[in-house]
């Protein structure tokens, strides 16, 4: 029988760069309602294309100053030579920076192939020897239970998230998956490869149910049926659709925890509502905050 193991949970959450004023105010409110649950690290994302670079790179550093959380940026192959990438990356460990998330990165809007830049790193691998090199930076990576859409089959991905791990990543972070047996033979399959990194599970609390099957489209993840059925005929019904949401993702991360499940990273769209709630169900409580403004909203 699974039981609950006795390490303690751990958390992570991922924000995206806000376009205009209102949405930097959601995004700093939502820093602040989370950051007393004492996350490992807030990932910052990049853009499809790289596209949100400079934002990207100002609200790492606002975070790395202004507040007690742990800035994690996105770093990717896309749109930048080996040296732009490398120098960006100097510039974050010259700022205290440590953990840096290592991905191949999507290509241009409007592109359906990707195409290494022809003086960049042709892939994450390549990212990640590079940045182990420059300098000891913890190093997540990306991993896909339902495999990456550009792979050529489950092994050669399967090898692929090995490789990244040799090659000096710490932890594997998930695409989302909404079905747990397909996390958990994933999971096995790791070990049979002897993956030994952490492997950590990606939750993406559903905040609109046609978004998620847009995202689910593009990166390959499927959506079983049973979650199809839950959200039906609640497309004028926001307040149920909430509810629905909760419960789902309360009742996936419970079950990954009786599996053994310690680490999660949280998929936040910016909102803090639904992963605060999910986190108070696996148990996490507010710590006390010092004086003062912990997100540096107001500065």
């Amino acid at each position: 029988m699974t039981t609950v193991p006795a390490e303690p949970i751990r958390v992570s959450f991922e924000f995206f760069p806000p376009a205009d004023a209102a949405m930097e105010a959601t995004l700093w409110c939502s820093l602040e309602r989370l950051a007393p649950l004492a996350p490992r690290f807030v990932s910052v994302t990049y853009g499809a294309d790289g596209s949100t670079r400079e934002r990207t790179h100002a609200l790492v550093s606002r975070i790395q100053r202004q507040t007690n959380l742990t800035g994690a940026p996105h770093l990717t192959c896309v749109g930048a030579t080996r040296r732009e990438i490398l120098d960006i990356a100097q510039t974050y460990w010259d700022q205290g920076i440590r953990h840096l998330v290592a991905l191949r990165g999507d290509p241009p809007h409007g592109d359906s192939r990707y195409r290494p830049h022809p003086d960049g790193f042709p892939y994450a691998i390549d990212l990640v020897r590079a940045l182990r090199a420059l300098a000891p930076f913890e190093i997540s990576v990306a991993a896909y239970p339902e495999v990456h859409p550009a792979a050529t089959s489950a092994a050669a991905d399967l090898e692929n998230l090995k490789r990244k791990i040799d090659a000096g990543a710490t932890r594997a972070i998930t695409q989302f998956c909404y079905d747990i047996g397909v996390f958990l033979r994933f999971r096995d399959r790791c070990a049979l490869a002897g993956i030994d990194g952490s492997l950590v599970p990606g939750i993406l609390p559903i905040t609109r149910f046609p978004q998620v099957l847009r995202f689910a489209r593009s990166c390959g993840a499927s959506i079983p049926a049973w979650l199809q059925q839950r959200f039906e005929g609640l497309d004028e019904d926001p307040e149920t659709r909430r509810l629905i949401a909760a419960a789902v993702a309360i009742e996936q991360v419970q079950e990954l925890r009786r599996h053994g499940v310690c680490e999660f990273h949280f998929y936040t769209l910016n909102r803090a509502e639904l992963t605060y709630a999910i986190c108070h169900a696996l148990g996490l409580r507010p710590l006390p905050q010092a004086p003062g403004n912990p997100c540096g909203a107001a500065a």
